[in-house]
């Protein structure tokens, strides 16, 4: 099956792709100029999950091709531009042990390369942004070189191969088994054929799921289906969360850096969403549903203090606080990234409509995005009585772009393949949890699952959705990650390693953020390597009971934590 241009048109959108040349190779990872290449394994997406299953495998001692469609490794990290959502014990356990040192190679990095202040070099949980959204909020350019220095050792000892800008376009199946992926290097205008025993699904909307005929649901199952209290009555495919163009801007007082008026400006200033349960009124105002009440909720922005009423969107995602550097280091109130509800695009879905509408959905976020910032610039309410921030400009060198908008969108919901296991709202949810035991909400725990490899938590946080439906945002408790939600129902060799597992609609919601991602990717790279090790497949690792004890036993020296402390509901 080979993409049409259009759907080329619409990957380059997606991904950022009117960017410039990589880096050369290989520290970048630019491919050889050859026509293909054999691996162990072949992760196709350079993501969260792509990033650590190429480690995982590598650290296993397989070959690996990492091919990513930005010119950035690192996902929601770095192309996408999101400091990461995380649980509130990250800081002690909940996470793999690479995820962690990822974590502190990150603090490293500003402690080495940046002009800190003597208290924040000392403060071993430095938050260079101080964000509120994270107990780390960083530039994206930092956890680039942090991941890139992760790799490095594979990439030097020939295990790894990182080719940035790199689109597949065809999956070669024979069977149950996936033979081949072809992928077209942007750069070049060529294609080249991958070939592996194991290829590993690690993009942001599934495309391989698709390309090769993998079974997957898309958007929102039915109850019927599911049983789950906030599954929809029929089933609805183009029913999928809204996608965002993040981007960073700091603040020059006294400076004019008022971007062209968008095209589309008129259309967004005045837009009204039409939700269910009722958005409080325009878009574009300091006035929101609250994720979990659904009642309105007025927030602020002040890049030059603390801000009017409710939260101080500037302070929820800056990625650097002037106060943890040297004086002069930043200006104004530093740097945020802006993924707010007000550029969350949901007038359309990106996954089962054809390739051109989703181009233009894509292109109408950027546009979202460009006019929540130009209103913000030239329109909207300051605390002071005023109006705009002219002094906000966009920082493209922070996110790597001409225009200042993130390399790719920030994808909250992908293809989700039917698995041997699906995790449901029941098996997380804390009131379903709490109907299907009798138990008290301090006693109640997630489902225990006993082909445990890893472990998440966050709330159920659905953004609004294309259907209109507003956010959905559930109580959740800690859960783990099912090796049966990383296997499809019918082929053999070609896995998840991201959002794309065995979840729903609903329990996406939890899945999906940054270290839960890892720990997928993690554990989808562990367990090619150990099929390749044994000769057995994947599904056969998870019904032979002493091979998953095994298999379990490698992924906790390895560092995966397979099960939870007595913790309470989030």
């Amino acid at each position: 099956m080979h993409l049409s241009s259009s759907r080329r048109q619409f990957l380059k959108l997606a991904s950022g792709a009117s960017l410039g040349a990589v880096s050369s190779w290989p520290i970048l990872g630019q491919a050889p100029p050859d026509p293909g290449r054999r691996a162990d394994v072949v992760i196709v997406g350079g993501g969260v999950g792509g990033c650590a299953a190429a480690l995982a495998a590598c650290r296993a001692g397989r070959s690996v091709v990492l091919t990513e469609a930005t010119d950035w490794i690192g996902g929601q990290f770095t192309s996408q531009a999101v400091p990461p959502d995380e649980h509130p014990w990250i800081e002690s356990f909940g996470c793999t042990r690479t995820y962690r040192d990822f974590r502190d190679g990150v603090r490293r990095y500003y402690r080495e390369h940046f002009p800190l202040t003597p208290e924040a070099q000392a403060n071993r949980r430095l938050n260079p942004g101080n964000g509120l959204v994270s107990r780390l909020c960083h530039e994206p350019r930092v956890a680039l070189a942090v991941l890139h220095e992760m790799l490095a050792p594979h990439v030097s000892g020939g295990r790894l191969q990182i080719w940035p800008r790199h689109v597949p376009v065809s999956v070669s199946v024979n069977g149950d088994r996936a033979s081949a992926v072809t992928v077209r290097d942007e750069v070049r205008g060529t294609t080249r054929v991958l070939e592996a025993p194991y290829f590993l699904d690690a993009t942001e909307l599934g495309d391989l799921l698709a390309l090769g005929g993998v079974e997957h649901v898309v958007g929102a199952e039915a109850r019927r289906d599911t049983g789950e209290p906030h599954a929809p009555e029929v089933a609805a495919p183009l029913n999928q969360q809204a996608f965002t163009w993040c981007f960073a801007v700091d603040h020059r007082p006294g400076e004019d850096h008022t971007i062209a008026r968008p095209e589309s400006y008129a259309f967004w200033r005045d837009y009204v969403p039409a939700m269910k349960p009722p958005w409080p009124g325009r878009l574009l105002s300091w006035e929101m549903s609250d994720p979990i009440t659904l009642g309105s909720r007025a927030v602020s922005f002040d890049p030059t203090g603390p801000g009017g009423p409710g939260l101080n969107l500037f302070l929820y995602r800056r990625i650097a606080d002037p106060a943890n550097f040297a004086a002069g280091t930043y200006t104004g109130g530093g740097i945020s990234l802006l993924n707010w509800p007000q550029n969350d695009y949901w007038l359309g879905p990106l996954v089962g409509v054809p390739s051109e509408e989703a181009a233009r959905h894509l292109a109408r976020g950027r546009e979202l995005s460009q006019s929540l910032l130009y209103w913000m610039q030239t329109e909207a309410p300051r605390p002071d009585g005023g109006t705009g921030w002219k002094g906000l400009r966009l920082r493209p060198d922070l996110v790597g772009t001409p225009d200042g908008l993130a390399q790719a969108a920030y994808i909250r919901e992908s293809r989700r393949i039917r698995a041997e296991f699906t995790v449901v709202e029941s098996h997380v949810s804390t009131e379903a949890r709490m109907q299907e035991t009798g138990l008290a909400r301090e006693a109640v725990t997630a489902a225990s699952f006993p082909d445990s490899v890893g472990v998440g938590a966050y709330r159920i946080d659905l953004h609004p959705s294309t259907h209109g439906i507003n956010y959905v945002d559930l109580s959740s408790l800690p859960f783990q990650i099912p090796l049966g939600a990383l296997l499809p129902v019918r082929v053999e060799n070609l896995l998840p390693a991201c959002k794309n597992l065995g979840v729903t609609h609903v329990t996406n919601g939890c899945y999906r953020l940054h270290p839960v991602e890892w720990n997928i990717g993690e554990a989808a790279g562990w367990l090619a390597a150990e099929a390749l090790r044994t000769g057995e497949p994947p599904r056969q690792i998870r019904r032979d009971a002493a091979r998953l004890a095994a298999f379990q036993s490698l992924l906790r020296n390895q560092g995966l934590e397979l099960e939870w402390p007595r913790l309470r509901p989030l």
